[in-house]
């Protein structure tokens, strides 16, 4: 029995450190990107459109936080349900001049979108180059 124990990771696994959750803003309104614009003038700020019935957005969006590297206060977070906010989506094409696609990543720095990035291209190491 101890063998399988090693085996898949009951018997002397190290404690992982838990990370800290990200600080998610959840973008709801079209108003909200008038301030996001606004904002990007004093700090970087980043969209993750996410479809929370699609398991590869979930995938990436996992992968997204997992791999999460920026020091707190460096960059302003924000998180939209497109299927519950569509008409946020799609000002969000409109506003920042990007095509909708799910999973989107979209940076905006100094009122001007400056990344976005689709499925496996999303990464947060994208941000440093931003900051």
């Amino acid at each position: 029995m101890g063998i399988f124990k090693k085996l898949f990771g009951s018997e002397g696994q190290e404690h992982k450190e838990e990370k800290q959750a990200l600080p998610w803003q959840e973008l709801k309104t079209i108003e909200q990107l008038d301030q996001i614009l606004d904002a990007s003038s004093t700090r970087t700020q980043a969209i993750f459109k996410h479809s929370t019935r699609c398991g590869i957005s979930r995938m990436v969006i996992r992968n997204f936080e997992d791999s999460f590297d920026i020091p707190e206060g460096q960059v302003d977070l924000y998180y939209l349900d497109l299927l519950n906010h569509r008409d946020v989506s799609s000002e969000i094409s409109s506003k920042f001049q990007v095509f909708h696609e799910s999973p989107q990543f979209i940076v905006i720095r100094n009122g001007a979108t400056v990344h976005h990035s689709s499925h496996s291209m999303i990464t947060p190491q994208v941000l440093h180059q931003f900051i």
